[in-house]
This record gives C-alpha cells, structure tokens and sequence, in this order.
C-alpha cells in the first residue's frame, strides 16, 4: 500500500523522466571544447588506476572523513590514462588553467602545475581545502575569484581550491568538478558545502537550468581537441534521436546517491551480464567497471584471456569477428557498444604498455560488491561514454543518454577485412 508521500514521490520522478530537455541555441555559447590526452603509463596502471578511484567513490560514500579514506587508500596515486581538459581562465587577467573534466568530483581547483597568482578578483577566505580522488589528491587554501569558461560563462564569485600540495595530476593544472554539491560536503573547512561552477552559473541567471551536457568522441591519437562541455542545455548538433533520461538513484548504501548514480540492466547476445543493478556514471575513469559475477559471465562470452603486460583481457581476431553488441538498458532504451566499441584503440597500445598487435577488451572488473559495498555494482567510464551524449541535469535530478554520430563509428588500424579504421 502506498503512503501518500511515497506516491508523490513517485509521480514527481515519473515527471522527471518524461520532461523535455532544454535545447539551448548556440548564440550566445554556453559551451567550451574539450581536449583528450592521453597519459603514457605501462603494466596495470590502466586498471589499478579506476580501480583506487572506485575505492575512493566507496569509501567517501562510507564516511566523510577524509583523514580515515587517506588512511583507507593502499593503492598508490596513478594517474587515468584518458582524460579530458577544458581551459579555464581564472582571475581579472584570465590566466588558462587546463583542468580536467570530472563528473565524480565537484570541487574546482589549480595549481598542480601552473601556480595560482592573485589578482584584484581573489579573496583568499583562509579556509583550507582537500580532497582525495583516489587516483590523486590535493589541498591548499580556499580563494573566491572570478571564472571564466568562455565568454558568456563567467561566473563572478566561485569557490576555488589552490594547490599547496598535489599528487596525480602531472601534465594538468587541477580539476573542474561538476558532479553533485554533496561531494563537496567537508571538502572546506568552516563550511559544509560549496556551490559548484553549475550552481553558480545557474545563480547568477547565466543558465535557465542547471544542466551539463558532455559530448566525447572515439579517437586513435594521443591528444585531440574533439569533445564539448555544454551548461545549461544540450547541444542538438551532438546527438542524434531523443535523450533517455533515468533519475538518480539512491540506494540502501548510499554508495551512488552522492554521485550520478544510474541503474541499468546490461546484456551480451543472449547472455544477462547484469540486472537492474546500480553503479555510477564517470567522466574521470578511463574504462568501464562490471562486479566481479557480471564480468566474469562477459569473460566468459568473449574468450577474453588475462594479459599480464596491461591488466587487460585480450581477445584473438577471430574472437573479435565473433563478439556481438553489449548492450545497455538504460531507463527503458538500449545502448548498445558495437564489437569495435569494445576494444581499446589498437594505434594506443603501446600507450598502456600493450602490444601494437594485440587486441585489448576496454571492459574490468570492479571486484566483488557484496556487504556493505553491494549497489556499487558499475562504473559507466569513458569507454562508454565516448560512444553517447550524455547529460547530467541537477536541475530533475537525473542523467540523460543519447546516441550519436560515432555510437557505431570504427576507430582502430588492423590488418584484417572484419576490423577496420
């Protein structure tokens, strides 16, 4: 018997998922592009590296001390192989900061490489700020200061961390977070939470609502400028068909509900690999995660085999001739990852210490999720998310997929009639 809260709640999601996306027109952009890099690493720092991140997602979601999830962490800072950086001015002489693009995180910062300097837009609060990513870590000192994403999104008064100290994050300057504004909850001394650059924005009517749309593409060189950050809509050029939107979810755990926490069924051929499980969509993990029983029925399926050089499973060609779609059911529409989709870019192989012959599974495992880790169950990374638009709206408290022009596109250089560029 429903009470009659639960029935409120009820019809309020079931109108979160049937609302209409807001199509912003591009005039004035309200979206910045994105550069994909890529970090040369060798042996397993592919996987260990997801994997310290998702230990962190958990253990963040077990406790909100910082010092114990310092304490927790036994994998060492490795940096993600992939990741995607916006340039993002900061301060009254727009100083570039390459930040990178994390939907796990929502605390904004500079500094790992390129020094923040004061400007006559910096107010340096004296709070402290720290906050450990699993596959990195920072903390310094809290400054309000002027940001400025392109130039009809500046945001006048935005918390942002400046480094002291960093671990992870060669190459780049910091992080642009735009996930949930809980996970900025203890990340500041004196304060609870901070509002986050889409609040702001949102805030200080520069948006109608407070969305963020990311479009990615699959790519085989080591750095392009290929994706886009759009707020406060969704970019109809970048997709094609309708958005699905799912809400949030939240379970018994809590161990999505402070992330973009999503529940979806997963298939390979005629095979279940996973049911109406939950897990977490992220921007900042390279690959994509299934629990331990759900990967191993995928191993099994595609005779994929353990290589010692990458951490990776890899499969032969005639394997890959044979793989079929992995597919997705994601608030009631499949998704589906097409055979090539599948498969780690072979030009990069060598990128992650591979073999430029061999042909790597872009799928890991997560583990085991049972106890108090059970409903974290997926980490949808970019291996998936390169091949949709994906929308992540604060506003309905809910993620939106939808297909695009590269969800069945090629992008590998083999020698065989059946895998091609």
């Amino acid at each position: 018997m429903f009470s009659a809260l639960s029935l409120l709640t009820f019809v309020i999601l079931a109108l979160d998922i049937a609302a209409k996306p807001v199509i912003i027109d591009r005039s004035p952009v309200l979206s910045i592009p994105l550069t994909k890099i890529h970090n040369i690493t060798s042996g397993h720092n592919l996987v260990a590296s997801g994997l310290a991140r998702a230990q962190s997602f958990k253990d963040r979601a077990k406790t909100h001390d910082l010092a114990e999830i310092r304490k927790r962490q036994s994998v060492p800072v490795i940096n993600e192989v992939v990741t995607y950086i916006a340039s993002v001015g900061v301060g009254a002489s727009d100083a570039q900061y390459q930040l990178i693009v994390d939907t796990g995180s929502s605390n904004t910062w500079v500094g790992a490489t390129t020094k923040y300097v004061p400007s006559s837009t910096s107010t340096d609060t004296g709070d402290r700020v720290s906050v450990s990513y699993g596959s990195g870590e920072f903390s310094g000192t809290e400054y309000i200061d002027q940001v400025t994403l392109s130039s009809s999104l500046v945001i006048k008064s935005q918390s942002i961390g400046v480094a002291s100290s960093s671990e992870g994050f060669e190459g780049t300057d910091g992080i642009i977070g735009i996930g949930p504004d809980d996970l900025t909850e203890d990340t500041v001394s004196g304060v609870s939470t901070v509002p986050t650059v889409t609040d702001n924005l949102f805030s200080q009517g520069t948006i109608a609502e407070k969305v963020v749309a990311i479009s990615f593409e699959p790519t085989t060189t080591d750095e392009v400028t290929n994706g886009e950050l759009f707020f406060g809509g969704t970019d109809s050029s970048k997709f094609t068909g309708d958005i699905t939107y799912t809400s949030v979810i939240y379970n018994s755990a809590n161990l999505t509900g402070d992330y973009w926490g999503i529940t979806q069924t997963v298939t390979y051929g005629s095979t279940t690999i996973q049911s109406s499980l939950s897990g977490i969509v992220d921007t900042g993990t390279t690959l994509l995660y299934l629990e331990e029983n759900g990967f191993d029925k995928y191993i099994k399926a595609t005779g994929g085999t353990f290589d010692d050089e990458t951490g990776l499973y890899k499969i032969t060609t005639a394997q890959y001739n044979a793989l079929e779609n992995l597919v997705f059911t994601i608030g009631g529409t499949e998704f589906s990852l097409t055979p090539n989709a599948q498969i780690w870019p072979r030009s990069l192989n060598t990128d992650i210490g591979g073999s430029a012959s061999s042909i790597y599974l872009v799928v890991a495992n997560l583990g085991k999720t049972c106890g108090e880790e059970a409903g974290f169950d997926f980490i949808d990374g970019y291996a998936f998310l390169e091949r949709f638009y994906s929308v992540f709206d604060t506003t309905n408290n809910r993620v939106g997929f939808a297909t695009t022009s590269f969800t069945v596109s090629f992008q590998l250089f083999i020698t065989t009639k059946s895998v091609v560029d």
